[in-house]
């Protein structure tokens, strides 16, 4: 069973994003069409990047508190954390491969 993306929720969030390697998080919710399309890639990279990278989804309109902290206007917005700072920021359905790119850069 491939690993999955890690269900991020406003009382866990601090503890994730301020791992020692670079986090992804998918901000997302059920109603929004254009993340249904990403969702699927954020799971597929969490198995890919198992052991080298966080992956992790916040549903919006579960968990205000983080979404309002970085200012989540469009979804699905995805922000690159390392050491527990915003290093790169993805709003709106983009391929794999560009998430890939922004993972791998921080890996470097």
């Amino acid at each position: 069973m491939a690993n999955k993306a890690i269900e991020i929720t406003d009382s866990n969030f601090d503890e994730i994003i301020n791992s020692d390697k670079p986090v992804l998080v998918d901000f997302w919710a059920e109603w929004c069409g254009p993340c249904r399309m990403v969702g699927p890639i954020v799971e597929e990279l969490a198995g890919e990047y198992e052991g080298k990278a966080v992956i992790g989804k916040v549903d919006v309109d579960a968990n205000p508190q983080t979404s309002a902290k970085f200012g989540i206007r469009s979804i699905p917005t995805l922000l690159v954390f390392k050491n527990g700072e915003v290093v790169d920021k993805q709003v709106g359905a983009v391929p794999k491969n560009v998430l890939s790119q922004k993972l791998d850069a921080q890996m470097a």
